[in-house]
């Protein structure tokens, strides 16, 4: 088990910093190549990169990330303060005489979220390219592209309770404490928690840590922000079956995710958001938001889900079978065992798919007025949490507003948003006009000629009301009848960033 000696802590946090262990430090090392090399999990270049190399970097990749055996005079040099024996103390290495290898995984972490840049190191259990093993049930998952995605869609205005549902390593913890005044992280495994607190301790922040399932540990209070990283693959419960505490839920199906989703209103405060990541399954007869639409009804929240990816059962099963550390080269029988339970699984329920996508909820002041289900499976530009809030700012404007209000409010258009014409050669007039978000969702909204038009217009000089006007006078059809068919759009366009309020 890791452990945090916070004097042996601060020596580690010294020693990483005077040696340069950072993204950039690492990439220098390694070049192009060998950098993306371990992107894709293949460790050759970077070994190859390192071998000869007495730089103190290269000799921390090797040991933390590689897993490569090290020579103690090396790491000495890259850990003068802590020292190898040290490291050894906090359960990082483990010494045979002269050579020396990692217990922990321990990498440089920089991301950008809504509230600008981070820089940590993370520390977590050795993954399958350092072992070549498969993974221990009990595994602690370092950061991978979920644990990213949530941090890069979680709204990062200043909140005074946050909690971490499913904490793990404690990225999100991590990120969360940047705007708030105190966040709780809960965890099911006691392992996780100590990776956690332990890379708290190296960021030099306080984070209030509590093991315990699901709501469990936290039922009695009210959070600003709720954040989750959920177990939700969904495993089959067959004997025989491994199941990993970081990925696995423990239930059948999708059910944790319906649970969270129709559960978390209970330690919500007024007003407050749950932002989850999470998996569904698509059961023939039925659309994917049929399934979770239910969801979002039964929990008397404001609701919004995006779906970013579908994949089949024969998908699915291959990614997760895979992340477990089963493949077909090194054990061809288990393969094919837990591919025919995971197909058997989904055959069961009537499974043709499984939807991927993130969860934005909210507890109403009042009544719910947010009930929006979409499937986004384009490019987006992150970090997508200031849009998120923005987006749920401007639902609520809107909310208030009347068309006639509305008529008097002066719009512009955001300074990411292009026009494009799409003709027939030698047509003087275009068939179809798109409005296209650069930013954001990079939506593309199919604009007809009233609305085209109202946009041309946004520059914030004239109303709302003015512009209708005068497009009913030049398209001779009536205010009214361009009103009808431009102001549910203009509603669109402002709710998702397209159009803003002019100042």
């Amino acid at each position: 088990m890791i452990l945090t000696d916070a004097a042996l802590v601060a020596a580690l946090r010294t020693d990483l910093t005077a040696a340069g262990y950072g993204v950039s430090g690492v990439e220098d090392v390694l070049g192009p190549v060998a950098a993306d090399a371990l992107h894709r999990e293949e460790p050759v270049p970077a070994l190859r990169a390192t071998e000869a190399s007495d730089d103190v970097v290269a000799a921390l990749v090797r040991t933390f990330l590689l897993g490569s055996t090290t020579p103690r005079r090396l790491l000495e040099r890259a850990l003068p303060r802590l020292t190898v024996d040290g490291a050894e103390r906090l359960g990082l290495v483990e010494s045979d005489g002269d050579d020396v290898r990692a217990r922990v995984d321990l990498r440089p972490y920089t991301a950008v979220d809504g509230g600008g840049e981070v820089d940590w190191w993370i520390a977590s259990d050795l993954g399958e390219l350092a072992t070549g093993q498969a993974l221990r049930t009990d595994h602690v998952l370092g950061v991978g592209g979920a644990s990213t995605t949530l941090a890069q869609v979680t709204v990062r205005d200043a909140r005074d309770l946050v909690l971490d549902l499913g904490t793990g390593c404690g990225i999100q913890a991590l990120h969360a404490s940047r705007h708030s005044r105190r966040v709780v992280g809960t965890d099911i495994s006691r392992r996780a928690l100590g990776f956690a607190r332990f890379n708290a301790v190296l960021a030099g922040v306080e984070l209030d840590l509590r093991e315990g399932s699901m709501l469990e540990p936290v039922a009695d209070e009210r959070f600003d922000l709720v954040v989750s990283n959920p177990p939700f693959v969904i495993t089959p419960r067959t004997p025989g079956m491994p199941s990993y505490e970081y990925r696995d839920g423990g239930r059948s199906g999708d059910a944790i995710v319906r649970e969270l989703i129709e559960g978390v209103g209970a330690v919500l405060a007024p007003g407050g958001v749950a932002q989850l990541l999470g998996n569904w399954e698509v059961r023939r007869g039925e659309e994917w938001h049929e399934r979770v639409g239910s969801w979002l009804d039964a929990s008397g929240l404001d609701g919004w889900v995006v779906q970013r990816e579908l994949q089949d059962p024969a998908q699915y099963a291959e990614t997760w079978i895979r992340d477990g550390g089963t493949t077909p080269d090194r054990d061809r029988s288990a393969w094919a065992v837990r591919y025919g339970q995971w197909l058997d699984d989904f055959a069961s329920r009537d499974v043709e798919g499984i939807g991927f996508g993130v969860v934005t909820l909210r507890k109403p002041v009042g009544e719910v007025s947010l009930r929006r289900l979409e499937e986004v499976t384009g490019t987006v530009r992150q970090p997508l949490g200031p849009s998120i809030a923005e987006s749920l700012a401007a639902h609520d404007w809107l909310q208030s507003m009347t068309d006639d209000e509305l008529g008097d409010q002066r719009l512009v258009v955001a300074p990411d948003v292009t026009e494009e014409r799409y003709l027939t050669p030698g047509d003087p007039d275009p068939q179809v006009v798109l409005l296209r978000q650069g930013g954001g969702f990079g939506r593309a909204v199919q604009a007809g000629t009233a609305l085209a038009g109202f946009v041309g217009v946004c520059d914030g000089e004239l109303t709302v009301g003015q512009i209708v006007h005068a497009l009913g006078a030049l398209l001779e059809v009536g205010a009214d009848a361009v009103a009808a068919d431009v102001l549910p759009s203009t509603r669109g366009l402002i709710r998702d960033g397209l159009l803003l309020i002019a100042d």
